[in-house]
């Protein structure tokens, strides 16, 4: 289960960038984009996500996980196609194995949804 790894990865550089602002931001929702062919869990990313963030500075913070596809480009057809991930990664036109992948390995951070709290002086 390396989402645990991940998790304390994007964990860390999280707290990174929150602790680098002038105030302490109140962190919302955490946005992440995950490909298909990454071999991430969402759920397990999730579950991983909740038990690593409790009673820490992410406690109660959600996490949205927006999935993207493989979609993969076949250079002899001049066509995009999309493998059907452990079973079949050639093209299904001719054959051509799997060479150029245009998305599907994402994992990254999409965004941080946060609100600014008013310092009175």
């Amino acid at each position: 289960m390396h989402e645990t790894d991940m998790t304390k990865a994007l964990i860390l550089t999280v707290r990174q960038w929150w602790e680098e602002q002038p105030s302490r931001p109140q962190i919302d929702t955490i946005h992440l984009t995950v490909g298909q062919f990454t071999c991430v869990e969402p759920a397990s990313l999730q579950f991983a996500f909740a038990a690593q963030t409790q009673k820490g500075f992410l406690e109660g913070v959600k996490l949205a996980i927006h999935e993207t596809p493989l979609v993969a480009f076949c250079h002899a057809c001049q066509e995009e196609y999309k493998p059907k991930i452990g079973l079949h990664y050639s093209c299904p036109s001719c054959q051509s194995p799997m060479e150029d992948i245009r998305s599907g390995r994402e994992l990254k951070i999409d965004r941080i949804e946060y609100t600014q709290s008013c310092v009175e002086i």
